[in-house]
């Protein structure tokens, strides 16, 4: 049944070791023990070079895990056989550098997960294209190339792209890194949009897990998170626990904004 409010865990790990996608035999993040449940907002902080993307490409089911096992809605990952993309399908994937073709225009861009997937021609996908314009603001740049626009607008076409498929789960690699500062209060609010469940999800909560170099930007929006540090995965639960603990790698998180990360 395709619930996306079901008991079971949107994610579970156990055992879990990661490897570099540079690198695969390289273990950057090991022995992971995580559970998510529908409709939780995770941050997962990290400074440069802990991981952080690597741990979130494998958990997008773009590698598999060195050790261990991960289930995504009680499926095991990574999931790769065709009769099993629409289950992989509910989960959407935010990169960093948006990577999006530049030869095509930004309506095209977004176009495309329908037309690969859902075998829509362009014509057939135009409405729920225009759908995702209006909800990410990026009208005006519809017929311009990503090489032509600032990179706040590319962040928010990658963004629009994962979402035209309408994801249950959303993973995003450092959404903010990057973005002015009307341009990240936009995303803190769009997030808390969907994680309280946007009307344009018809009310349905989005469980999202979003990676950052620092902390402090997420205090009073994300629900629980954990940091990477040492190749460890450390959960720490809410804010109150992130504002509380003393470990170095905790502060230095939380120090990362005001020093320019």
């Amino acid at each position: 049944m395709n619930d996306p409010l079901s008991h079971k865990p949107v994610i579970d790990m156990r055992g879990v070791s990661v490897g570099a996608m540079r690198d695969p035999s390289t273990v950057v993040v090991e022995d992971v023990n995580w559970t998510v449940a529908p409709g939780d907002y995770w941050v997962i902080g990290g400074l440069q070079g802990s991981g952080k993307s690597d741990f979130l490409m494998m958990t997008g089911g773009l590698m598999a895990p060195l050790a261990g096992t991960y289930c995504f809605l009680g499926e095991e990952m990574p999931i790769f056989e065709e009769d099993r993309l629409a289950h992989r399908l509910r989960l959407g994937f935010v990169f960093d550098g948006g990577q999006l073709f530049n030869h095509l225009t930004v309506s095209e861009n977004i176009s495309l997960p329908l037309q690969y997937h859902h075998n829509l021609d362009k014509a057939e996908a135009r409405a729920e294209v225009q759908r995702m314009l209006d909800l990410t603001e990026l009208g005006p740049w519809a017929d311009s190339t990503p090489g032509a626009i600032a990179r706040n607008w590319q962040k928010r076409v990658g963004l629009a792209r994962a979402l035209v498929l309408r994801p249950e789960v959303l993973l995003l690699d450092n959404p903010l890194g990057g973005l002015d500062l009307r341009h990240r209060g936009w995303w803190l609010n769009f997030f808390g949009q969907l994680s309280r469940g946007h009307e344009w999800q018809g009310g349905r909560p989005m469980t999202l897990v979003i990676t950052a170099n620092d902390l402090r930007r997420w205090g009073q929006h994300a629900r629980q998170f954990a940091v990477l540090k040492n190749k460890r995965f450390n959960v720490l639960g809410g804010w109150e626990r992130v504002e509380s603990a003393e470990t170095d790698f905790v502060q230095e998180l939380l120090a990362a904004e005001a020093a320019g990360a």
